[in-house]
């Protein structure tokens, strides 16, 4: 059974969580502060933490770097914080996605079955991923229908399919496909994402599975 610890001290919002994730079949623990969820990741080990930013002793970010400290759990932000700069804040600290509230149960709980379903896949199993009309093979590094990609199209397709569901920082992403150095251009992410959506998308005007979150980054939907 999946194991979930919700941080946050709006007891209606933990209350309203705890009812509709035990309805799911998921195991829930709650925590009303930073400090407690701390404790409580370390003890429990879930397998999955919902978080609000706006805790009583501490940041949330803060509690996304402690647990990061230690383990990669899946991590999704539920805040009231809607401005784009804590969303990249918190990704940034590593949190896999940001969902503002208000909030739809349905969409909660879609994220959480994208980022448990990451979690289980086997790691030294190299995907086979369907875009579009065609199947890109990371391991061979292939791709049907006779598509062509340079290197740096390559690191950044096979980072962004590596992660799927997942909300990526621009941030991240330039640090991790283009190098350190690189944080600040936002603009080689723009045009290398329209390259590989004329390459692999139908409709590249309106992608399907390399998607834009405006202020945020960008998300690969399988």
């Amino acid at each position: 059974m999946t194991r979930i610890l919700v941080v946050d001290d709006e007891p209606q919002i933990v209350r309203a969580l705890r009812i509709n994730l035990r309805a799911r079949r998921y195991e829930v623990d709650t925590a009303p502060d930073g400090t407690t969820a701390l404790h409580a990741a370390s003890r429990h080990h879930p397998d999955l933490i919902v978080l609000d930013l706006g805790l009583p002793d501490m940041d949330g970010t803060e509690v996304i770097r402690g647990v990061r400290g230690w383990t990669s759990i899946p991590i999704i932000v539920l805040s009231g914080r809607a401005d784009s700069r804590d969303k990249v804040d918190a990704l940034d600290a590593g949190a896999d996605d940001y969902i503002t509230k208000p909030f739809g149960v349905d969409e909660l709980l879609a994220r959480i079955r994208a980022v448990t379903r990451r979690g289980h896949q086997p790691g030294d199993q190299e995907p086979t991923v369907t875009i579009g009309r065609h199947t890109v093979d990371l391991g061979a590094r292939t791709i049907t229908g006779d598509v062509r990609l340079s290197p740096t199209e390559w690191r950044l397709l096979d980072y962004m399919l590596r992660h799927p569901g997942k909300l990526l920082s621009q941030r991240a992403m330039l640090n991790d496909v283009w190098g350190p150095q690189y944080l600040n251009e936002s603009n080689y992410l723009r045009q290398y994402m329209a390259r590989l959506r004329r390459k692999l998308e139908l409709d590249p005007a309106r992608p399907q599975h390399l998607l834009t979150e405006p202020g945020m980054g960008y998300r690969f939907r399988p």
